[in-house]
């Protein structure tokens, strides 16, 4: 059986790591938002050389957008997308996003911490969902300062998702920790170990037909969806890692502390 939570402290490091990378980049940077948070238009349009190019205005009046919509299809070019979002849907929007993440969190916590009868087990749990989550934000806003790429409801749905993904690898690890504590006992450190062991096959072939599948997505699925696809990428990747490597690592960090306090 290989040992490993012996390595729990160099998980959490890397995640730290990247956690923090994330976060100096939305301090300094911050994300780069579509017209789906600051409201605006956005038309793309397929030129007859096959090129396609996508414009972003500001809030405007019916007639402006009329006038530039006319002057490209005198240049005989085709418009293939159209989005119109109000000054007032964005901030809407975030208030919305924020609402939903909070409610999900709690929902989350609460359940796991009543399935498994601890505390412990539905907070480590979540704290795996907020590494995940910081992960991905963090990714798009570097993302967003060397590539120029938006966060728009696509992005919202993918970060929520990811929540859901996330926590539902954790589950797996720890229903085979639940199971192995109720035949045979013993100290949470090893049958966290075993239980990573049993359950670390499964999660990477799971991970893997979900990997392969997005990466269609993004080399054949066209820039509409293609970030929607990197950032469930992303996610995945991270979920994956996080089950075992951050909510199982945290679950028996905690538990080592709290013998350590009552031996003292």
């Amino acid at each position: 059986m290989i040992n490993w939570m012996k390595y729990r402290w160099l998980y959490l490091v890397i995640s730290g790591t990247v956690i923090l990378s994330g976060i100096f980049s939305l301090l300094k940077w911050g994300l780069k938002y579509g017209v789906d948070f600051t409201g605006g238009t956005l038309i793309e349009y397929k030129f007859q050389d096959g090129k396609r190019e996508t414009f972003k205005y500001p809030p405007m009046s019916e007639k402006e957008l009329e006038k530039i919509r006319l002057e490209y299809k005198n240049k005989k070019a085709e418009e293939v997308r159209f989005e119109n979002v109000g000054p007032s849907i964005g901030p809407e929007l975030i208030k919305k996003t924020i609402t939903a993440i909070i409610i999900s969190v709690t929902g989350i916590l609460l359940w796991i911490s009543l399935r498994f009868k601890s505390f412990k087990f539905g907070l480590s749990a979540v704290l795996g969902m907020l590494h995940d989550s910081l992960v991905l934000i963090g990714s798009f806003s570097l993302l967003g300062h060397f590539l120029g790429v938006e966060v728009d409801f696509l992005f919202v749905t993918a970060l929520l998702t990811i929540l859901s993904f996330s926590v539902h690898d954790t589950i797996v690890n720890y229903d085979r920790i639940r199971e192995i504590n109720k035949k045979y006992g013993g100290e949470l450190y090893d049958i966290a170990n075993e239980a990573t062991s049993e359950t670390m096959v499964r999660s990477l072939n799971n991970s893997f037909t979900i990997i392969f599948m997005l990466l269609a997505l993004i080399l054949l699925g066209g820039e509409t969806i293609k970030w929607f696809a990197v950032a469930l990428l992303i996610g995945t990747v991270s979920g994956t890692y996080s089950s075992p490597f951050v909510s199982v690592a945290i679950l028996v960090t905690w538990d080592k502390l709290e013998k350590k306090l009552k031996k003292s």
